[in-house]
């Protein structure tokens, strides 16, 4: 037997969830619901379907093909405009010449159709309506049948003066063919305002059935969740995917619950969830593939589509979660809520009762959502952070945005261009780098692939080699679960905020360039890589003095790719190194704590008499330092005996440092005839002021040092070689250094400010200081106001909605209470 499955509705009511999908391929228990409704007449001998498709039409079409895979034979009906229920029907006509069974697409029953069908025949109608009695009737139309089962009367949607019985219309009908007479072809017609009364006039008989099968019409979110609750206590009949763990508690396959997890039933974990320890999924929730539930968060009714992240201690009630969302930590949503497909909720952010977020929006760290997002973009600002594109491996960062950013960096060079690509020892680096290859030949670009490398050695193979740019994939440091993408330019340098937002541009177009067949970019090793970098930093030092003075060191390579460069620069400049976790490993994955590492350094350091310790990041960019004492020094520290060192050994240096750094590094510089230019605190601008030849040293405060004379970028290797070097050179020993150094004196704070109020914020600062007129304003970056007693700088949060107040002055109270004084006039300027 045939059956027509209408499958055409846009399911307005349920937007955001059918924003972007037919309300058909909406999940109920992790399966599109009309694969539910092409699994019950399967199990009911229908052999042959027939489905109508209009919105979206595509997306089920693709899903269910012809049929193969699911048992019944399945064609497609497409309506090029709204012909309604009946008209849609009329519209496969050819294809239904015998008794044949119209069921909704969007419904979810478990009705007894083998019965239906036998009692429609034995009825002699031409058509027969199954009915349902329910509580609340005003939503659907109501029928009105004889003792007999004929039907009398319709009534659409009445209001209660016109409820004269609690039984009506599911929406699934048997009918004769006879039945599309009373349909004309091209109109919009519906079966039960226009077709069954036309019927009742002409004396045909129509017959009604009453079932006692379960049937909800999933037309709202409440009712949506109400059907996930019914599938969980039993009340309809539909397959679940996975196996019953414990009384109500279903496991897909693949799924991890760690041991520490709470979890009761009824709830269903989809397959290859992650529910990691101190995660509680209480009743009624549903959880589809591949969600990740991230420590303490907690889940009650709440129904989470698949690839959904929730954060650390995210807190979800009676909500509902669209595919590829994020939900960050502390998040909180509330009853009623309904998250669109990849949408993005910030850390602390609250999403209050009964809100709507339609898909692809960005809800900011803790912002409080009252109203709807609908037409809002409410997007991310910038793509670009201060380390690059950084997010959640294979949750923000996937292949698919990461062949998308390559294609639109290729696009803004020249076709042919040379990109050299590097990753770090991870998983996720090695496969992201992978789609970036893929993207940037796609673009027309040629990649030269250094492979496992740090930072440093990929900045100079760019810039010592027919590259235009650069590209590597790596871990964020301090955090395994994320990854950033980092592009430098012709010089090695990260790219400058002009072509980041090129490539934002080309992002937001989708204006890329496809290369064709023949043009499409290739693939090189370049060899001795590693080789060329080592040679050219021992030229930049003093390798004979290094070599006289014999230094010992200890060394922490973080599992790092700098295990591969280090020990043949030492081997030049004839350092004996003492190593520690000496090769690059996946196990660089793990965020490690680095004072734990220092403080291991300290002991070896001590034990062996070393002239001093080091412990390099990962990546290759930065390291952190222990004197021949065992003290581990701290950025501040380490910036300052740099500076000291360096003013002591170049007659008339220029040293290049952030104006967020203490201002007790410029009288360090002046005192031994140097200068100081400031510079933003971006490390792109510290790059590019470094490149001037004029410049000897550009160091931050957060361990990131630059060598010039060997390459305008931060470098943990050559920082470590030049450090024993201007040893060597003053004949110091570093733990006299720093004795040497003065007390800092640095507070910081930090004043919530919204996106669209920075700006402002900074004007009225400015103006206020400028009227006043009472001290020294420094706009190099932010507003640094420079006073007899110390000086504060006023800057805005790059990637937050936060403005950062630092603070120097002669003590740590005082510059507290300076710190203090500019964020409450910030909270001022706010209010």
């Amino acid at each position: 037997m045939k059956a027509v499955i209408l499958a055409g509705g846009e399911g307005t009511r349920l937007r955001p969830l059918t924003s972007n999908q037919p309300k058909p391929m909406i999940p109920v228990v992790n399966r599109p619901l009309m694969e539910h409704i092409v699994t019950l007449l399967a199990g009911h001998g229908f052999d042959d379907i027939v489905v109508t498709v209009a919105y979206l039409a595509n997306q089920i079409r693709d899903y269910f093909g012809d049929g193969a895979d699911f048992g019944p034979r399945m064609r497609y009906a497409t309506d090029e405009t709204p012909l309604g229920t009946a008209g849609s029907v009329r519209n496969a006509a050819s294809e239904l010449d015998d008794t044949f069974l119209v069921i909704s697409g969007d419904v979810l029953t478990d009705i007894d159709l083998t019965a239906f069908v036998k009692a429609h025949r034995e009825s002699g109608a031409v058509a027969s309506i199954a009915l349902k009695r329910v509580e609340n009737p005003l939503e659907f139309g109501i029928v009105i049948t004889n003792p007999d089962g004929s039907i009398e009367r319709f009534l659409e949607k009445p209001n209660w003066g016109e409820v004269f019985s609690d039984t009506i219309n599911t929406g699934i009908y048997v009918l004769e063919p006879e039945i599309f007479d009373l349909i004309p072809e091209g109109e919009v017609v519906d079966f039960s305002g226009d077709v069954f009364p036309a019927a009742l006039d002409k004396g045909l008989k129509l017959h009604g059935y009453i079932t006692d099968g379960y049937w909800e019409d999933i037309g709202t979110t409440d009712a949506y969740l109400s059907a996930h609750a019914d599938v969980l206590n039993g009340h309809v009949k539909v397959a679940i995917d996975g196996f019953e763990l414990s009384e109500g508690v279903w496991l897909g396959e693949g799924a991890e619950i760690d041991p520490g997890a709470f979890v009761e039933g009824p709830v269903i974990i989809g397959a290859n969830c992650r529910i990691e320890p101190g995660a509680s999924i209480r009743p009624y929730t549903v959880l589809g593939t591949d969600v990740v539930v991230k420590s303490d968060a907690s889940l009650e009714r709440a129904l989470c589509h698949d690839h959904v992240y929730v954060g650390r201690s995210a807190w979800l009630r009676g909500c509902i979660i669209g595919r590829s969302t994020d939900l960050r930590g502390h998040a909180r949503l509330e009853e009623g809520v309904v998250v669109g497909d990849e949408c993005f909720v910030g850390e602390h952010a609250v999403v209050n009762a009964g809100v709507r977020i339609y898909p692809f929006k960005t809800v900011e760290p803790d912002a409080v959502v009252n109203s709807s997002i609908v037409w809002e973009s409410r997007g991310a600002r910038t793509l670009f952070g201060h380390r690059g594109v950084q997010g959640l491996a294979n949750v923000d960062i996937t292949p698919e945005v990461a062949v998308r950013l390559a294609m639109a960096y290729g696009t803004s060079l020249k076709r042919g261009s040379v990109v050299t690509t590097s990753r770090d020892t991870s998983r996720a680096a090695r496969a992201l780098k992978r789609a970036v290859i893929g993207g940037l030949n796609l673009a027309g670009a040629n990649v030269e692939d250094v492979e496992l490398a740090t930072v440093p050695v990929t900045r100079f193979q760019v810039r010592n080699g027919e590259a235009r740019g650069g590209i590597t994939v790596r871990l964020v440091p301090d955090d395994p679960d994320s990854v950033e993408i980092r592009i430098f330019d012709a010089n090695g340098r990260d790219i400058d905020e002009g072509t980041q937002r090129k490539i934002e541009r080309l992002l937001a177009r989708e204006d890329y360039r496809r290369a064709f067949a023949g043009d499409i970019g290739d693939i090189v090793f370049p060899p001795r890589s590693i080789e060329f970098y080592t040679a050219a930093l021992a030229k930049s030092v003093d390798a004979d003095a290094l070599v006289e003075r014999a230094f010992k060191v200890v060394l922490d390579y973080s599992y790092g790719a700098a295990s591969i460069v280090m020990p043949s620069v030492l081997a030049k400049l004839g350092v004996e190194a003492l190593a520690i976790n000496p090769y690059a490993s996946t196990a660089a994955s793990n965020a490690t704590e680095l004072d734990r590492q220092l403080v291991r350094i300290a002991d070896l350091v001590r034990a062996s008499g070393s002239h001093l310790g080091c412990v390099i990041s990962p990546d290759g960019e930065t390291a952190s330092f222990v004197d021949d004492q065992g003290h581990a020094l701290s950025n501040t520290e380490t910036l300052l005996a740099l500076v000291t060192l360096v003013a002591e050994s170049y007659e008339n240096a220029r040293i290049a440092l952030p104006v967020s750094v203490t201002q007790e590094a410029e009288r360090i510089a002046n005192a031994h005839g140097a200068e100081v230019v400031w510079t933003k605190r971006s490390a792109t601008h510290l790059m590019e002021v470094a490149s001037d030849e004029a410049i000897s040293f550009a160091g931050s405060a957060a361990g990131g040092f630059i060598w010039p004379t060997f390459m305008p970028a931060y470098d943990a290797t050559a920082s470590l070689a030049h450090m024993l070097h201007l040893l060597a050179r003053t004949s110091h020993d570093l733990s006299t250094v720093v004795k040497g150094l003065p007390s800092v004196h640095v507070s910081h704070e930090t004043v919530p400010t919204p996106w669209e109020r920075k700006g402002s914020v900074m004007r009225e600062l400015v103006t206020q200081l400028t009227k006043d007129r009472e001290h020294e304003l420094l706009l190099v970056d932010g507003v640094k106001v420079v006073r007899p007693d110390g000086w504060a700088l006023v800057m805005p949060d790059l990637e937050q909605p936060t403005t950062h107040v630092w603070a120097e002055a002669e003590s740590d109270e005082a510059a507290h209470r300076l710190a203090r004084e500019y964020a409450q006039a910030i909270r001022q300027l706010l209010r």
